[in-house]
């Protein structure tokens, strides 16, 4: 290893329609990405994995709904208060969009396929199709190693499949099984948003992008977003296992992310800065 090798540290904090945040850092230095659970479940859950003290240098918005950013006004203002404050990365669409009430201090104006540096780190966002504003994904950039947030996309694109090729670890949304979702208790018209080409992405469409766009470089794999009413663990983890066996990606480790509590978090060694 070389001298400046350290363990990237990556902790789904949530994960599902009623709250997303991930945390990626190195003990130096850390983001979130998405803060759409509450402020005090944010800290007490980075606290149960262990990250009490971890740095939080910014947090990277994916898009204005609910779920990814209803903490980022307390959530800037606690860590304003704690003497860290932090930047609220997003896009000018994203910051339109977001409700008043939550509006954090700090937002920094980025653009879709832009790169920010946070302290040593490089965190680097691209278009994805949502129904929102200007939905970006995020990638973080650790020396050598890159980790990226991919939910809430309707569709695959290229791009996408493209981003994920690069990535070290992916956090990729798995959202609904079609036939749950079609023979489930939601209304047509949120069905039809659900399906839809600026929805969220099946169990089969992911699979799809995940078969077009896995690389050597991936070591791990967090199935993301998995709707609690359409879909379950085993019918999102199925349409991976197939992926990765056709692949003979033995060595991906694979977990599924959970909305009630966090992942136990993981790490990855990084060098080469």
């Amino acid at each position: 290893m070389g001298l400046f090798a350290r363990d990237v540290t990556v902790c789904v904090l949530s994960s599902g329609s009623a709250g997303n945040c991930t945390y990626v850092g190195d003990g130096h230095a850390g983001v979130l990405i998405d803060c759409g659970l509450a402020t005090k479940q944010i800290t007490e859950r980075m606290k149960a994995a262990g990250l009490g003290e971890a740095p939080i240098d910014a947090v990277l918005v994916t898009h204005e709904h609910s779920d990814h950013v209803a903490a980022a006004g307390v959530l800037g203002r606690a860590l304003r208060k704690r003497g860290k404050p932090a930047p609220f990365y997003m896009t000018a669409g994203t910051a339109q969009g977001i409700d008043p009430r939550v509006m954090p201090d700090g937002i920094e104006p980025v653009k879709a396929g832009s790169t920010v540096a946070v302290a040593h780190l490089r965190a680097e966002c691209f278009p994805i199709p949502h129904d929102t504003r200007d939905p970006v994904a995020w990638q973080v950039h650790v020396g050598d190693i890159t980790v990226a947030v991919i939910t809430d996309l309707g569709r695959p694109t290229q791009l996408v499949a493209d981003k994920l090729r690069r990535c070290d670890v992916a956090v990729l949304e798995f959202n609904h099984d079609e036939e749950l979702l079609m023979n489930g208790p939601y209304p047509y018209w949120l069905k039809q948003r659900i399906k839809s080409n600026h929805g969220h992405l099946s169990n089969r469409q992911a699979a799809e992008l995940l078969d077009s766009g896995l690389g050597t470089r991936l070591k791990s794999l967090v199935l993301a977003h998995l709707s609690e009413e359409n879909n379950t663990t085993d019918h999102a983890t199925r349409g991976a296992r197939a992926v990765l066996d056709a692949h003979r990606a033995d060595h991906v480790q694979l977990r599924v992310g959970q909305q009630r509590a966090s992942l136990a978090p993981f790490t990855v060694r990084a060098e080469a800065w």
